[in-house]
């Protein structure tokens, strides 16, 4: 049985492409549906799950674009798995902002966090939390080592 609440994306075109890349970069991803009006007329609506994430989408034209007030949050376990999403959605011509925000080519932001940040500004020890932050403000990708070195250093 689907969730309760999922997310539901209006792309103003691209679905199709738009989602390949999605289940392609991230596991324990999958296309569940994608209606097309005839076979060789482009997706017009989408279900799929990123990350274990169902998703709703549909193909919507040119009345609808995305904003950084919505972003798809990826939990990385380490540096390498930042690494790994965050060249493939480059790969696929994404625009790196700051602070681990990415927005790929259909206008979706995406934050790629290490784990270990959410760890470091979760210090009761506020100056050490406070100078993570600081760090993290200066990056564009995030970097674990960096954000490591801010918190000892403070």
């Amino acid at each position: 049985m689907p969730p309760k609440a999922s997310p539901f994306l209006m792309f103003n075109d691209r679905l199709a492409e738009a989602v390949a890349l999605y289940v392609s970069i991230f596991p324990d991803s999958r296309v569940i549906t994608m209606p097309r009006s005839g076979p060789d007329a482009p997706a017009v609506s989408a279900e799929f799950v990123v990350g274990g994430q169902r998703f709703m989408a549909y193909a919507a034209g040119p009345y609808f674009k995305f904003s950084e007030a919505f972003s798809i949050f990826i939990d990385c376990e380490d540096q390498a798995e930042v690494d790994r999403y965050w060249d493939a959605l480059l790969a696929a011509g994404s625009t790196p902002s700051q602070c681990g925000w990415i927005t790929d080519p259909f206008g979706l932001s995406w934050q790629i966090v290490p784990r270990r940040f959410m760890e470091l500004i979760g210090d009761p020890d506020r100056k050490k939390a406070q100078a993570v932050t600081q760090a993290m403000l200066t990056m564009v990708k995030l970097d674990v080592a960096a954000l490591e070195a801010a918190h000892a250093n403070a």
